[in-house]
């Protein structure tokens, strides 16, 4: 049994559906999970009750971590370290791998030009620290010896299906399919990587049902020679078939956007992200499965094509 806690999501959805090419026994774990293939499991839990939690990991070989709390600080806080630990006390006890999909919130912010495995943890933001935290208490788990787990590592995300959990889908696409003005973070004139959604899921369960990638870190595969800001408006404006108009968004912008788009209102402390170059390396995995991310262009059109 395959168990994904927090299957609702684009990333749970996605990851459902590439490890029904591993195995035909897969778990749903949601408060109100949906079933992606029509052998799936479903199992209703509340994630942050360590009984329940429990119960929905029992009898699971490997558990993944798609779980996509509110994007919001405070339930940040009291929800992630809390989580975290159930479900690392839950797959000791149960002797099931973990799988974390996780983001890259705990770099330096000095070193997001060029970010491996490897890039210096320095979390420049309080949402950054909770994913240090909670990071953390995975890998040491695992420098015990009492815990078998990977990380799988994404940039900011983009996809089809999406509903309010990318910041490309919120200020771009949304906008642009009402007719409206797009927004950008700081600077248009910066390079921003964004991985792949259905990328996401195929590289996710390939690790899962890869013994010897157990233990350690990894970049989820993500095209590389990133737009711009500028660009990436363009390239959904010409598929859209509107004008590339956009507004740039200061911290006291967001403030106003995030009155009405709750979660743009969040991305304050995160628009460091965006006044810099910000670039995904993921050769690693790539190299070792002969992996070829998604172009650009290629997830912009899907997107238009499914969503709009």
């Amino acid at each position: 049994m395959q168990t994904i806690l927090g299957s609702g999501g684009v990333i749970g959805i996605e990851l459902a559906k590439a490890l029904s090419a591993y195995t035909k026994e897969i778990r749903l774990v949601s408060r109100n999970p949906k079933r992606v293939n029509q052998s799936d499991q479903l199992f209703s839990a509340d994630l942050l009750n360590p009984d329940e939690l429990e119960k929905a990991v029992k009898g699971s070989s490997i558990v993944y971590i798609a779980v996509g709390f509110p994007y919001n600080l405070k339930v940040w806080k009291e929800s992630w370290p809390k989580f975290t630990k159930s479900v690392i006390d839950a797959c000791i006890k149960n002797k099931c791998k973990l799988v974390f999909f996780d983001n890259i919130y705990m770099y330096d912010k000095n070193y997001l030009n060029g970010m491996t495995e490897e890039t210096p943890i320095n979390p420049p933001s309080e949402k950054g620290k909770i994913r240090t935290e909670i990071f953390n208490m995975i890998m040491n788990a695992v420098k015990d010896g009492k815990l078998t787990a990977l990380v799988a590592r994404s940039a900011d995300f983009y996809g089809p299906g999406i509903k309010n959990t990318s910041m490309l889908t919120e200020s771009v696409f949304k906008p642009f399919s009402q007719k409206k003005k797009a927004s950008w973070l700081g600077s248009v004139n910066f390079k921003h990587s964004f991985t792949y959604t259905p990328d996401a899921g195929k590289a996710t369960a390939l690790l899962g049902n890869t013994e010897d990638a157990f233990n350690q870190v990894w970049h989820l595969p993500t095209a590389s020679g990133p737009l711009t800001g500028k660009e990436w408006i363009e390239a959904i404006a010409k598929e859209m078939e509107v004008k590339p108009k956009y507004l740039t968004a200061t911290k006291f912008v967001l403030k106003i956007i995030g009155l009405f788009i709750p979660i743009m209102k969040e991305m304050g402390e995160m628009i460091y992200q965006y006044d810099r170059d910000y670039v995904f390396n993921s050769s690693k995995f790539e190299n070792r499965f002969d992996f070829k991310p998604t172009p650009y262009i290629d997830g912009i059109k899907a997107i238009v094509k499914l969503d709009y």
